[in-house]
């Protein structure tokens, strides 16, 4: 058995190479099968996560929720993995985010584009509504988080295009500001910038939090 399938009392965590949080509603994960391809697209100290591990990760949602989320039931699902590729799962509180103008959303985005270039994934990206198109602050070919995929399937539904420009992060966290800004988190979900809201980032928001009541629900 390999090392990243062993329960978590067979062994210490040596220092996290991979943390992944990922919102809960009403005791369930609404975006599962989102946040593991994620997580496949993910490497490791230089090495993709296993199919083993994905298995192991599916497996240990489920039993993690029935023993952790009664506390937390819209708290947040954690899992971390170290440098051997062993992991572990943890339910704790959501807390929500004290700062949400375009300048604070960037710097969580710029941050989580430094942990994408080690792990290949991040788990927050920038957005902007630009002419009534939707700007996805990612280069191309870059693997889409959880979160991020959601949004794109929103927009797909609702006709609206999306492109990418890897320069949109530059240009909000240097004061240029599009119509519109968001971030998009696997933690948060849709957050409307303060200072740069619109009608079309609220639309994306609200079919974020459709999605969290439905899952309570059933």
């Amino acid at each position: 058995m390999e090392q990243g399938t062993q329960k978590v009392e067979d062994f210490e965590l040596g220092e996290p190479a991979l943390v992944c949080r990922w919102r809960l509603a009403g005791g369930r994960l609404p975006l599962e099968n989102r946040h593991l391809r994620a997580l496949g697209a993910r490497v490791v100290v230089g090495r993709a996560v296993s199919t083993q591990l994905i298995s192991w990760a599916k497996q240990h949602i489920e039993w993690t929720l029935a023993d952790g989320s009664a506390a937390n039931p819209d708290g947040v699902l954690m899992l971390v993995m170290d440098a051997e590729g062993r992991a572990a799962m943890s339910v704790g509180p959501y807390v929500p985010l004290c700062r949400v103008d375009a300048a604070a959303l960037a710097e969580r985005a710029a941050s989580a584009e430094r942990e994408a270039a080690e792990t290949g994934v991040a788990p927050e990206t920038l957005w902007a509504v630009c002419d009534g198109a939707l700007v996805w602050g990612a280069r191309d070919g870059a693997a889409a988080h959880g979160a991020a995929s959601l949004v794109v399937d929103l927009a797909r539904t609702l006709g609206i295009e999306v492109s990418r420009d890897e320069g949109l992060l530059s240009s909000v966290a240097a004061g240029d500001l599009p119509e519109q800004v968001f971030l998009c988190s696997d933690e948060h979900g849709v957050v409307p910038a303060s200072d740069a809201d619109g009608d079309l980032v609220e639309r994306f928001a609200a079919g974020y939090a459709k999605l969290l009541s439905a899952t309570k629900s059933r």
